[in-house]
């Protein structure tokens, strides 16, 4: 796969586990400096999150993650995300775990956002 850049990539949630939290009203914006990854991430029923992490040579991506969810929680947990290409658009295939709550494990899918010119 090619290099890909994240940074000021933005994506919104498309598919998850039951136990997950991030949904398609959440919206990630995702930053990047050499293999450095970080991001903020809100929506649904996250109201603030952030991620930071490693962009890998081949574009995998390993990250750490919390946010406070609507209902006041905190949570934290891990998550590896694939990238794959549908047309124009990159999305990422993510197997996650939970270092909060019940510590469940799942996957879900993110979808880039690419505003119409």
């Amino acid at each position: 796969m090619e290099t890909i850049n994240y940074d000021g990539r933005r994506f919104r949630g498309r598919s998850n586990s039951e136990s997950g939290e991030v949904s398609g009203e959440t919206q990630f914006e995702y930053r990047q400096t050499g293999d450095l990854l970080w991001g903020r991430y809100a929506g649904g029923s996250v109201e603030e999150g952030h991620l930071l992490g490693t962009v890998h040579p081949d574009g995998r991506l390993s990250f750490c993650y919390h946010h406070r969810n609507t209902g006041g929680v905190l949570m934290a947990g891990r998550c590896e995300s694939t990238p794959r290409w549908e047309g124009d658009r990159l999305v990422l295939d993510e197997s996650w775990q939970w270092l909060t709550g019940d510590r469940s494990q799942g996957t879900s899918e993110v979808e880039e956002v690419i505003d119409p010119d």
